[in-house]
């Protein structure tokens, strides 16, 4: 049996994405981007509704494609923006397609997104060894 540190219930994407997603290094690119963009969309909401509408976001945000997204304009966006399936919130929206043209010319400029991300943790994930919610830092 699998030891989880939290609790997903019985909603079965959650578990999956417990068991098969969450802690999972990720050094792809285009991943990656797809990460930041669900994030943003989760502002204010919970993991587990971003998560049940993640498929309908793939589809309609054209698999997460930079390039893709970056040319969106104002009909796309409208067209987002009926869909029941994702998160309508404008500001999130625009955000997406603002975010995917930095996403592009920070690959330009700089070349992969992955490893300017990773660089900020030394190429490797940070790993906790609390035994205890005592030991848990009050300041970051």
């Amino acid at each position: 049996m699998i030891k989880r540190c939290w609790v997903g219930g019985d909603d079965p994407l959650m578990l999956a994405y417990h068991d098969e997603e969450w802690g999972v290094p990720v050094r792809d690119d285009r991943a990656l981007f797809g990460k930041l963009i669900l994030d943003g969309f989760q502002a204010g909401l919970s993991w587990r509704v971003i998560l049940h509408k993640r498929a309908r976001f793939l589809e309609v945000f054209d698999g997460f494609d930079p390039a893709r997204m970056a040319r969106y304009d104002r009909r796309k966006v409208a067209q987002l923006l009926r869909d029941p399936g994702i998160v309508r919130n404008r500001q999130e929206v625009a955000a997406a397609v603002t975010n995917a043209r930095a996403f592009l010319e920070f690959q330009a400029k700089e070349g992969a997104f992955a490893p300017f991300l990773w660089s900020f943790v030394g190429g490797a994930p940070k790993q906790n060894r609390r035994r205890s919610l005592r030991e848990l830092p009050t300041t970051s």
